[in-house]
């Protein structure tokens, strides 16, 4: 015998809503995880070879000074006091004391800020001029290509610190002109690793989708090609850190940098040369060390970036 459905039941069933689906995850949270994955990696970079750990140590202690430098000085690094002129290190002056009677240490930490900022300055400028020249000369190649490989080559032709000399002496020795001699001399750097990267990159399988998607050249040099010679600039970056530093004491070494009284280490170097023979030693060393140590850095920081940025390292 067939029994007939309920006709309560069977409209119960129809007007029923349907089950709720699961949604796609999304796209912030697939964003979260590779950050989250590039800072392990990080980490992992970092603590697994102590060198790097050393050097982004260092950076810390050496971007704190720059930061926190005029409040952290236990002494007026301008103040002088001839009573207490060439005192050798001591618990009151770590680093002893100049001719002038002014505290060492105090001077070498707030002179960290303005080596730094020297140093950031000219990085800066010349990465957007160096580097965005030389990507578009390995990407666009031609008459733009040409152009910029003279103005390389005809900076290369000087001898760098030379022609800084030049720059300097003939537009005056300011903080300024510093920070432009410091990222003239350093454009064919810049030049050359982009220009290279870009003309290796500009034929590559994820451009031409790009272009047959569409995309016009220069959306493809600042979203395509730009971003993949990122990494290798970034390296560049950070070991034309330490020469700047040491071209801008350089200059100040020999009286074309920033002028005394200002603390610097190229000048606190020349300043405490002359007093060598005579014993006080610690006038010159102590600058010394801090801008070897700078330099150290900075040249030890370029090997743990590219282990960092560089995808192919990671695991």
């Amino acid at each position: 015998m067939n029994r007939r459905p309920n006709p309560e039941t069977a409209a119960i069933a129809v007007t029923e809503p349907p089950l709720p689906t699961l949604a796609p995850p999304a796209a912030p949270a697939r964003t979260s995880a590779q950050h989250m994955s590039f800072l392990a990696h990080a980490r992992y970079v970092i603590t697994d070879n102590p060198v790097t750990g050393i050097a982004f140590g260092m950076f810390l202690v050496i971007a704190f000074c720059a930061i926190f430098g005029p409040w952290i000085a236990p002494h007026d690094p301008l103040a002088s006091n001839t009573g207490s002129a060439l005192q050798a290190p001591s618990l009151r002056h770590w680093f002893g004391t100049d001719q002038l009677g002014r505290d060492i240490l105090s001077r070498v930490i707030v002179a960290t800020r303005l080596d730094l900022a020297i140093a950031v300055f000219s990085v800066a400028l010349v990465f957007v001029l160096g580097g965005l020249s030389g990507v578009a000369a390995g990407f666009f190649g031609g008459w733009t290509d040409r152009i910029v490989g003279r103005v390389a080559d005809t900076i290369m032709a000087f001898p760098l610190f030379v022609l800084a000399m030049g720059i300097v002496a003939a537009l005056g020795n300011t903080v300024t002109n510093i920070v432009i001699a410091t990222a003239i001399i350093n454009f064919p750097l810049y030049v050359r690793v982009a220009r290279a990267e870009a003309n290796v990159r500009r034929e590559a399988g994820f451009v031409q989708a790009a272009r047959l998607s569409g995309n016009g050249e220069y959306r493809i040099l600042l979203t395509q090609i730009l971003p993949n010679v990122m990494p290798i600039m970034v390296v560049q970056m950070s070991l034309t850190m330490g020469y700047a530093i040491l071209n801008a004491a350089g200059l100040s070494f020999i009286g074309l940098g920033v002028r005394p009284p200002t603390p610097e280490w190229g000048i606190m170097v020349a300043e405490g040369a002359a007093f060598i023979v005579s014993g006080e030693w610690w006038i010159a060393f102590f600058p010394g060390l801090a801008l070897m140590l700078a330099v150290f850095c900075f040249n030890l920081l370029g090997d743990g970036l590219r282990d960092i940025v560089d995808p192919q390292r990671r695991t």
